[in-house]
């Protein structure tokens, strides 16, 4: 990965309701989901290099996949750019709520490699 940003950029995996991004964007974060991305459909795998390469936090409610995804690149020593695995019983704004604390709470560099549930 080339330098970090300071702050979190978060990617919202397919699964994650766009809303979460227009919750998120009038405070100041920087989110890209992935019908921008152009990204729909592409596997789980593609996701996460994608955000890696692009320096950011995945959000996803598909914990199996992505933590699998996660020990995969631990044991390879592969980086990635962070993922956040979020609870699919949560409201947009719930969640929304629950994003903002770990983006005020973490820099990027804190997040690189990490696994969170919110």
């Amino acid at each position: 990965m080339t330098e970090s940003p300071l702050f979190i950029r978060l990617y919202l995996d397919e699964d994650v309701s766009v809303f979460v991004a227009q919750l998120l964007r009038p405070h100041g974060f920087e989110v890209l989901t992935t019908r921008e991305a152009k990204n729909l459909g592409c596997s789980d795998v593609a996701q996460v290099q994608f955000a890696a390469a692009h320096q950011h936090t995945i959000l996803t409610h598909n914990r199996c996949d992505y933590e699998r995804l996660h020990e995969a690149a631990l044991i390879e020593q592969r980086l990635h750019s962070g993922i956040l695995i979020a609870s699919r019983r949560a409201s947009d704004f719930e969640l929304a709520r629950r994003i903002m604390t770990v983006l005020n709470m973490f820099t990027a560099d804190e997040m690189i490699n990490q696994l969170f549930y919110i």
